[in-house]
């Protein structure tokens, strides 16, 4: 009787959790799959059409293109966020001078709103209004002047960087509290043994931090497939949808076009993509592990 009620408390204190959950994660998706397989405007009655909406997807040049500028975004940024956060805590995690000060500037792109941040970079990007390229123009370097944002060529390379620059700091604020969990004596004995510091990185810190490496890299994963405010306020997606990413091709169908259904098959796609994804690197950082 005793297990029985132990397990109705534990039960108990699970289900709000279980019922925002359902609500407000498993609810909306499963709506967003039952639309895709929808011809619907917003208007009248949705009518059903099966796998239309996905072979129209996958015969679409536009979402090739989108797919396309969301993986050159997720590889960039999943490269420089991983490492260079890593390498950027190691360094804070030293007893240095303005160090608190340095967390604090790192981390201030953090705090500031997503649209925001896109008006920032607007200022230093725009070719015509642009910071970076009146410098340029000021000490001669014309051949430098570049369409960074706007162009269908440099916009998603320009998207990842302005990406990097808003999340570093969150993600090595996260590293950062994961070398504090490293016991003080066994970096000590490592010191004592004689190891060099690459050593000592190679063979204790990373070891001793795969979990909260795999939880930041599982948070890159997620979130540059959910940019969309960059996007829209630095490109529109243009020009001709050009620099349109996955998600910003699924709301400007979805909401501009009012084709909710293919804005929704869109989005669903973009969920598996990231849920695959994420599988696989959860999986092969287990099997390295193991």
């Amino acid at each position: 009787m005793y297990w029985l009620s132990k397990n109705r408390y534990k039960a108990g204190l699970l289900l709000p959790t279980l019922l925002i959950y359902s609500t407000f994660i498993i609810l909306p998706i499963a709506i967003a799959i039952y639309y895709s397989l929808t011809k619907y405007s917003g208007i009248g009655q949705p009518r059903f059409t099966g796998m239309k909406n996905y072979i129209r997807l996958f015969q679409d040049p536009l979402f090739w293109t989108s797919f396309k500028n969301t993986m050159i975004i997720f590889v960039l940024a999943f490269v420089l966020l991983l490492t260079l956060s890593f390498f950027i805590a190691l360094l804070l995690n030293q007893k240095l001078k303005a160090v608190d000060f340095s967390k604090a500037l790192i981390f201030s792109p953090a705090i500031i709103a997503p649209i925001i941040v896109g008006i920032i970079w607007v200022y230093i990007l725009d070719p015509n209004i642009g910071i970076l390229n009146n410098i340029l123009d000021a000490i001669g370097a014309d051949a430098l002047k570049l369409k960074w944002i706007g162009g269908k060529s440099l916009s998603p390379y320009s998207i990842a960087i302005i990406y990097f620059w808003q999340q570093l700091g969150y993600l090595v604020t996260i590293f950062i509290a994961g070398l504090k969990m490293i016991p003080g004596d066994v970096l000590e004995a490592v010191k004592i043994d004689g190891a060099s510091a690459v050593q000592e990185i190679r063979y204790v810190t990373i070891p001793m931090m795969r979990t909260t490496i795999s939880t930041v890299a599982v948070l890159i994963i997620t979130g540059v497939f959910k940019v969309f405010e960059i996007v829209q306020q630095t490109t529109g997606g243009g020009p001709n949808h050009l620099s349109e990413t996955l998600v910003t091709y699924s709301y400007s169908q979805t909401f501009a076009s009012g084709d909710y259904g293919y804005g929704m098959s869109l989005a669903t796609v973009t969920f598996i993509l990231s849920l695959i994804i994420t599988a696989v690197y959860t999986t092969l950082t287990r099997e390295k592990e193991e």
